[in-house]
């Protein structure tokens, strides 16, 4: 299974960015996906994620109405629609696979992992 995050970069604040999480190794339409953030010394923290066994999402509180994920199964690939971005949001992006994500609830950890994409925002 191989989870390829793209689509970071440096953005001011209030600009949008979109990430995309590539999937390989295993059906999309059959599995959770989520993104998790780290910032610089600080833990990792879950942002959202997108569930295929109720098709619900969850957001945490911080990006609520300003971030958004969508799934292509057919091209087995997830997004990370960020918009109204704050330099807070500056952080490593990771997408991961097999995850908790149900009920709008999202798990703290997840099976598989990508290398993640560097988001940077900043005047």
């Amino acid at each position: 299974v191989q989870l390829q995050a793209s689509g970071g970069g440096l953005v001011q604040p209030g600009g949008s960015l979109r990430l995309s999480c590539a999937i390989s190794g295993l059906a999309l339409e059959k599995n959770n996906i989520g993104w998790f953030r780290q910032a610089p010394g600080k833990q990792r923290e879950r942002v959202s994620c997108t569930s295929s066994d109720d098709g619900s999402a969850y957001y945490a509180d911080s990006v609520k109405g300003r971030f958004a994920i969508s799934r292509d199964n057919a091209k087995n690939t997830v997004y990370l629609q960020m918009s109204s971005l704050k330099p807070e949001d500056t952080a490593v992006y990771y997408c991961a696979a097999d995850l908790v994500c149900v009920l709008g609830v999202m798990g703290q950890g997840s099976h598989y992992w990508g290398q993640g994409t560097v988001v940077t925002v900043s005047s």
